[in-house]
C-alpha cells in the first residue's frame, strides 16, 4: 500500500502525531526535510505563523498557483485557521498534487489518512507501554522502546533552535534518521 498521492518521485501525504505538541512539531518538520522540499501543514491550531494564509483560507478562496506547488526546496508551513478537519481532506489532497511531499501535523486520532505516531522514550515509570508500531524519541540514555519502529538520535536543544527558526536541518543526523519513515507500513 502506498500512502494517498503517491507516484514515483514524490513521497504523499503523512501524517505526524504526538502527545508532545514540541515533539510533534519538531517531527513534522523533520520528517518533511527528509523530503528536499515539503509542505507541512498544523492540523493542531497551536501553530501561529505570521502574515501567511491558512488552510481554511486555502479552502473558501482556492489555492493560489504559488501555493499549489514549492517554489524552492525546503519546508514550507502552513497553520490550519478556523477549519473544521472534515473539511480540510479534499484541500489537502489537491495540495498534494503537486509537492513532493505533505506532512500533516495533527492530534491523535484526527487526520484519516496513514499517521506516524511518534512517543517519547520516558525513563523509569514513566516508560511507555504502548507495543503498536511508532517512531520513538529517546528522552535519557539506555531507554528501550515497547513496541516496533525507529528509535531517532538524541534530539540536542541546537537543533530544534535551528528547525524552528526556519533553517535547513537536512544533513543532521536526528533528520536524517526520518527518511525511512515515508517507506514504513503507515505510509
Amino acid at each position: 500500500m502506498v500512502g494517498m498521492g503517491r507516484s514515483p518521485g514524490r513521497l504523499g501525504v503523512l501524517g505526524v502525531t504526538s502527545v508532545d505538541p514540541v515533539l510533534s512539531l519538531i517531527s513534522a518538520i523533520g520528517l518533511g526535510q527528509t523530503a528536499g522540499s515539503a509542505l507541512v501543514i498544523d492540523l493542531c491550531r497551536d501553530l501561529t505563523l505570521r502574515g501567511g494564509r491558512t488552510l481554511s483560507d486555502l479552502a473558501v478562496e482556492g489555492p493560489s498557483l504559488a501555493e499549489l506547488s514549492p517554489g524552492r526546496s525546503g519546508v514550507a508551513l502552513l497553520a490550519s485557521g478556523p477549519i473544521d478537519v472534515e473539511e480540510t481532506r479534499s484541500v489537502i489532497e489537491a495540495l498534494a498534487v503537486n509537492w513532493p511531499a505533505v506532512v500533516v501535523r495533527c492530534h491523535p486520532g484526527q487526520w484519516a489518512g496513514p499517521t506516524v505516531p511518534v512517543r517519547p522514550l520516558f525513563p523509569g515509570f514513566l516508560q511507555s507501554v504502548e507495543q503498536s508500531p511508532a517512531v520513538w524519541q529517546p528522552l535519557a540514555a539506555g531507554v528501550r522502546p515497547s513496541g516496533p519502529g525507529p528509535v531517532l538520535p538524541r534530539l540536542r536543544g541546537s537543533l530544534v533552535r535551528r528547525m524552528l527558526s526556519g533553517r535547513s536541518a537536512h544533513r543532521a543526523r536526528w533528520v536524517r534518521a526520518w527518511a525511512p519513515v515515508w517507506g514504513m507500513p503507515w505510509a
